[in-house]
């Protein structure tokens, strides 16, 4: 079966066609950042526009790219949510109008299901079960995964996500949008050591994390400094350490309590190579395997959608008559396929 991927719950529209045999035929992304830059984030009715005028085009595209013509398809995966309203409904309409005119099934796919599968894109693959670190500008969750489909969210953020504290932070520096790569680029030059900052949250039981009071934290430090090029670097590499460390003391502290021995890091903030390099310590340390995908399906995709919705349509599972999005759509709401 070959599934056309549809992916607009945000800034990005990205469409794929994906071969239950032959894995990835053909894709294709445009990024939305120049035109939410100059605003510093995501204007919700500007990203909705501009997916309306690149979807069609984009999909033929992949069809040519893919030499696929309507007939060869056997399926339609779309973002369902969680995502922006607007966006999802743009991705959600031409899916499902693509569906009854090729008359193939479609399927609304969960935005984080498609980053955790992600590193199943990969020729090394994660075998079920495992603990899923995923990170993006909308969420930080820690998920305990027995299967496709069973997920047990065992912490999470409880205000600003990792990426959404990475942009927040920047923006407070007079750093471009988005803030992630530039901060991580920027503190290259930091000088280690010359400023500490809190590790939130870590020196009380549990695996929940919190991310405000580290941004604000950052913002008294840079207004009480002298501002120069030097102290911003010293304070983007302060920042991006607490969070790096953050993050890999409550995947240790989850392995442990899960007793896993398979760790996935995925989502925008996966492609962190800070992360990367500590996680990868952490797993060598401790026996652990550590899967993550390739820094192009890190970010929003139309690869990773139409791979899980792939997944589901295989097992059975297809929309009805209708169809609906959902802005806010916890993960542990999803259902092992065909279940």
């Amino acid at each position: 079966m070959k599934v056309l991927g549809i992916e607009t719950s945000c800034d990005e529209t990205g469409i794929a066609i994906y071969d239950e045999h032959q894995g990835l035929l053909a894709e294709a992304l445009f990024s939305q950042i120049p035109l939410h830059a100059e605003y510093g984030g995501v204007v919700p009715e500007l990203a909705s526009r501009d997916h309306v005028r690149r979807i069609i085009p984009l999909i033929q595209q992949v069809m040519q790219h893919a030499s696929c013509q309507a007939q060869d398809i056997g399926g339609i995966a779309y973002t369902s949510g969680p995502g922006l309203m607007g966006a999802l409904m743009v991705g959600a309409a031409v899916g499902r109008s693509l569906a009854w005119t090729w008359g193939c099934p479609s399927i609304g796919v969960h935005h984080m299901e498609g980053h955790l599968l992600a590193p199943m894109l990969e020729q090394n693959k994660p075998q079920f079960p495992f603990l899923a670190l995923l990170v993006s500008g909308g969420h930080t969750l820690l998920v305990d995964v027995s299967a496709m489909g069973q997920y047990r969210i065992i912490g999470e953020s409880l205000d600003d996500a990792v990426g959404e504290a990475f942009d927040k932070t920047a923006k407070m520096l007079g750093l471009a949008y988005p803030g992630g790569p530039v901060i991580s680029k920027l503190a290259l030059e930091g000088i280690p050591g010359r400023y500490k900052f809190p590790r939130p949250m870590v020196n009380r039981p549990g695996l929940d994390m919190s991310f405000s009071g580290l941004k604000t934290f950052v913002l008294n430090t840079w207004n009480e400094s002298d501002q120069t090029a030097q102290t911003k670097a010293d304070i983007a590499y302060a920042f991006e350490d607490a969070v790096v460390d953050t993050l890999n003391i409550k995947c240790k502290r989850a392995l442990k309590a899960t007793g896993h021995q398979r760790l996935v890091i995925a989502g925008g903030v996966s492609a962190n190579q800070r992360l990367r390099t500590r996680l990868t310590e952490l797993a060598n340390s401790s026996s652990i395997e550590l899967f993550y995908p390739q820094a192009q399906f890190c970010t929003d995709n139309g690869v990773m959608i139409a791979y899980a919705g792939l997944q589901r349509l295989i097992a059975g599972e297809h929309d009805g008559s209708g169809f609906s999005t959902t802005p806010r759509w916890p993960l542990d709401e999803l259902r092992a396929p065909g279940s």
